[in-house]
């Protein structure tokens, strides 16, 4: 069972858009970043990586606060903006190909299910998966 509705899977999977990751450092302030990221159908996940990621701030924040947000989005013309924020708990995995696991707790979409400017689709996910379904742990 997938939490993103097909309009949400079909921009995951759809052309490679550039993601940006939000974390917290460990002084209280945001931190945001230009990252890569990829859909982990298996595991319903947004899974992000990167050239030394064990190495960067974004990982540190996560692995030491267990939470992150991803906002991905892009705007068609004339002027059409589209997109999706989530947010949610930040598993780190360390290893030749480190990355940052983010398991959905919220998720906002717009220009997905609608035309309708500002139409926005939004919904807390957590209560839809069990713990046992979030997949790994923090390392």
């Amino acid at each position: 069972m997938t939490i993103f509705t097909p309009s949400e899977l079909a921009y995951l999977s759809g052309e490679r858009r550039l993601g940006r990751l939000a974390t917290v450092g460990p002084d209280g302030m945001p931190h945001i970043a230009p990252v890569g990221w990829t859909y982990n159908a298996a595991l319903g996940t947004i899974d992000v990586g990167g050239r030394d990621l064990a190495r960067t701030k974004k990982f540190r924040d996560a692995a030491r606060s267990g939470k992150a947000a991803i906002v991905i989005d892009d705007v068609l013309p004339p002027w059409r903006p589209r997109g999706i924020e989530v947010r949610g708990t930040a598993d780190v995995i360390r290893g030749p190909d480190s990355l940052i696991r983010l398991h959905p707790r919220r998720i906002v979409s717009w220009g997905l299910d609608s035309d309708e400017p500002g139409a926005m689709n939004a919904r807390d996910v957590s209560a839809t998966r069990s713990a046992a379904s979030l997949g790994t742990h923090r390392k």
